[in-house]
């Protein structure tokens, strides 16, 4: 066991994948000697040289385009968007090229391509630095979208994301990249595509990912003062959603709650709501619930505390389904 903060498993992780592989190379701004904006990657220009981990001109499309056609040619690389808000400008080759891909060839082409995308508010930052664009690319047959929420999925899952064949979309919680956790590097790690309880329980679920997942764990604490066992969910995965422990879960409990930073209206809370409505209705003691950000763009870092989902608006909605 180690304990190492979310940032420095990341970094783990890609020198693991580097060094396992030839074929990886990493890509972004500001990524070499500087190691990153969040020092994600310091340290490995230095190690693995500037031919593997390199400097990339400040265009978010020309880096996913040239990206695109590295995993063409047989490699794997991982793009680094340096925050959410500045994948945008790379959005058409994301969606228009990479999602397609090997559908449109009938299997003959794959993109093992990664890009990881630092997301999420709640660092004092300005506009397009706050950004939550999970559900866009969740959206997109052909991509897949996980992210972590601790120092053991991020070291873990960034080398199974490293190793797929498939493109996938790596969110990283910015605001969690100091959260310290154990890792154990012996340890067999889950499926990529697969849910984690965080938190058993048995009065409502807590369905969270990112940097939701420790908002919700501490709401937990609370409400366990209370008398009330809340089950807290981990998500992981967003496409495609484990839904057989989502089902497990709310089939368990008897409520359900959806937390996530991005804006509710067609987010993934409301993906994941209808799938349990569909799925769980009978064993349902109250409507499934949503906690998200408002319906507005992302505010200044003055107001962003409460823009953004917190304890006591889950303890809200716990109370509000508990009270049905």
């Amino acid at each position: 066991m180690t304990t190492l903060t979310l940032a420095k498993a990341l970094n783990a992780g890609l020198r693991q994948a580097l060094a396992d592989d030839p074929k990886v190379l990493l890509f972004g701004e500001d990524i070499g000697a500087l190691g990153g904006v969040f020092r994600v990657t310091e340290g490995l220009q230095a190690e693995f040289g500037n031919n593997r981990v390199i400097d990339a001109p400040l265009a978010e499309s020309g880096i996913v385009g040239t990206a695109i056609g590295l995993a063409l040619r047989g490699y794997r690389p991982v793009v680094e968007i340096q925050f959410d808000g500045f994948v945008f400008p790379a959005f058409d080759q994301l969606v228009s090229q990479v999602s397609r891909l090997r559908f449109r060839t009938a299997g003959a082409l794959s993109v093992p391509l990664v890009v990881r995308i630092p997301y999420g508010g709640g660092i004092g930052a300005i506009e397009h630095h706050g950004e939550s664009p999970e559900a866009y690319f969740a959206h997109t047959p052909g991509l897949k979208v996980v992210t972590c929420a601790s120092a053991a999925d991020g070291y873990w899952m960034l080398q199974q994301a490293i190793s797929s064949d498939d493109p996938v979309i790596f969110l990283e919680p910015k605001r969690r990249y100091q959260d310290k956790a154990e890792v154990d590097f012996s340890q067999f790690p889950a499926p990529l595509h697969s849910a984690r309880l965080a938190r058993p329980g048995t009065d409502a679920t807590l369905l969270a990912y990112g940097p939701m997942v420790r908002t919700c764990l501490e709401a937990a604490a609370v409400a366990a003062t209370e008398g009330h066992q809340l089950e807290v969910l981990d998500l992981r995965t967003l496409a495609p959603l484990d839904d057989a422990a989502i089902f497990a879960s709310v089939r368990r409990t008897g409520r359900a709650i959806v937390v996530h930073e991005a804006a509710g209206t067609l987010g993934m809370g409301a993906e994941i709501a209808a799938r349990i409505q569909a799925e769980c209705f009978y064993e349902l003691a109250a409507p499934t619930l949503r906690v998200t950000a408002y319906d507005l763009p992302y505010p200044p870092s003055k107001v962003e505390q409460s823009f953004l989902p917190d304890l006591d608006r889950v303890l809200d909605a716990v109370d509000r389904s508990m009270n049905w």
